[in-house]
């Protein structure tokens, strides 16, 4: 019987320990700071999991956060990080104080990225290419204030949650901003930053809905799926879908695109001032859950040809660019049989090539 201590009582964490459980190992589970109240509901209903909407095996201990530590300093056999890739630099914090050397860890998280070998976040993965290209990436932490703004030149916003939704990926999912913050953002753009916004499929879209009306993007809190060719969404010249602008021109031939692949996201709609970047063709249908991957024969659905999943504009002195899919800019590898999912995929090759040309778009290298 092995120990294993699970990190995150959301739905990835809760569900990973179900068979875990019934292989006869001995598992806990302890929330985060912020799952305290979700603790409390699980143990007093029974194991019932308001996000998995079932009853989890009685053999699965729930504790709440201030157990942690004591629970690392026991004799465990496994950590499993069963939170999402915002909170991924926390996990790393709160393991470290008291992390035994070559205990074994497993990662459920989503938006995590393989760097030379080594595990690294989907934004650090941004931070390290646009290094390479000669910005200095600056991490940003608190609410978005005119005077932190005006430092920077960019903006970057990826995968953005409001915190009830870090580790519950079921409706609702309120926005990430407050209206103030959602103003200051604004204002900033149209006296001449540049705003970078990917938002991902549910729940990081919906986070992210009010932030794009505002600059007249209407986002879809759902999931686009190519209902031909499962896989990798491919956009390309030869059939529209890639757009032929500025950005995927780049500066000269060397620079320029003429294939992308994505890896579902979301579907949005872009205002008439708005180019698009990549446009879906009619395979692709757009699927509203009530909970994060979880699809039936009920859950609403509509055809996404003609939608966007990527676009730019100007906005007064400033410049946006929106995308509906944060993976296609990290290189991850997903699920049990390691799938190459964004610039590591052998179908995404010139996906770097088209970060480098947004960021230099936005920085006004490129017009």
């Amino acid at each position: 019987m092995k120990k294993i201590l699970i990190i995150g009582a959301g739905a990835m964490g809760s569900a990973f320990a179900v068979p875990c459980v019934e292989n006869k190992n001995d598992v806990t589970i302890v929330g985060t700071h912020l799952e305290d109240n979700l603790i409390k509901d699980i143990i007093s209903n029974d194991h019932l999991h308001p996000g998995l909407k079932t009853k989890l095996p009685k053999e699965i201990k729930f504790v709440q956060f201030n157990e942690l530590q004591p629970l690392l300093e026991k004799d465990l056999d496994l950590i499993v990080a069963g939170i999402s890739s915002i909170g991924i630099e926390w996990f790393v914090q709160q393991i470290s104080k008291n992390y035994k050397k070559k205990l074994p860890i497993v990662l459920l998280t989503k938006g995590l990225s393989i760097v030379d070998n080594e595990l690294t976040t989907l934004s650090d993965k941004i931070k390290n290419l646009l290094e390479k290209d000669g910005y200095k990436v600056t991490p940003f932490k608190g609410t978005f204030k005119k005077t932190e703004l005006d430092k920077g030149k960019i903006l970057v916003i990826s995968n953005a949650q409001n915190e009830i939704n870090v580790s519950n990926w079921s409706l609702p999912n309120p926005s990430a901003f407050t209206k103030a913050e959602i103003e200051i953002v604004k204002k900033w753009i149209h006296e001449g930053g540049s705003l970078f916004i990917i938002a991902d499929h549910m729940p990081m879209a919906g986070a992210a809905i009010d932030l794009a009306k505002e600059v007249g993007f209407e986002f879809t809190n759902g999931f686009a799926m190519d209902t031909i060719n499962p896989g990798p969404s491919f956009f390309n010249l030869n059939e529209k879908t890639l757009g032929e602008n500025s950005i995927t021109k780049g500066r000269d031939k060397n620079e320029s695109v003429d294939a992308i692949a994505s890896f579902t996201g979301q579907g949005f709609k872009i205002p008439s001032d708005a180019t698009p970047i990549l446009t879906f063709n009619a395979n692709h249908l757009n699927l509203l859950p009530q909970r994060a991957w979880v699809f039936n024969e009920e859950t609403p659905r509509h055809n996404l040809k003609g939608w966007s999943q990527g676009a730019y504009k100007k906005y007064g002195k400033g410049r946006i660019v929106v995308f509906g899919e944060a993976a296609m800019f990290g290189a991850q590898i997903a699920g049990p049989n390691k799938i190459k999912m964004g610039m590591n995929n052998a179908n995404a090759p010139q996906n770097y090539q088209l970060l480098l040309n947004i960021i230099h778009w936005l920085d006004g290298i490129i017009d």
